[in-house]
C-alpha cells in the first residue's frame, strides 16, 4: 500500500488517517511518497494527490473510502 502525498495537503492529512487505521486492522504495511520529493512523480501527478495505490494498482485519488480500502486489502 502506496500514498502518495504533499506536505500541507488537507487531503493528505485525512487520507492518511484513514490508511493509518484500515492498515492497521489488517495488518498491512503502507508508505506515504512525497510528490514534490520527485521530479517525475510530481510532472505526473501535479495537484492530483492523494493517490493511493494497493499492489501496485491505482485504487483512489483525492479521497479515501475506509470501508473500499478495506476491502481492497482483503
Amino acid at each position: 500500500m502506496v500514498v502518495l502525498t504533499r506536505e500541507g495537503c488537507h487531503l493528505c492529512d485525512e487520507a492518511i488517517a484513514i490508511i493509518e487505521t484500515v492498515c492497521a486492522e489488517h495488518d498491512v504495511r503502507w508508505q506515504a511518497v512525497d510528490v514534490d520529493a520527485d521530479p517525475a512523480l510530481r510532472r505526473q501527478y501535479t495537484d492530483h494527490v492523494p493517490v493511493t495505490f494497493v499492489d501496485g494498482e491505482q485504487h483512489g485519488l483525492w479521497f479515501v473510502d475506509a470501508g473500499r480500502l478495506a476491502a481492497a486489502l482483503a
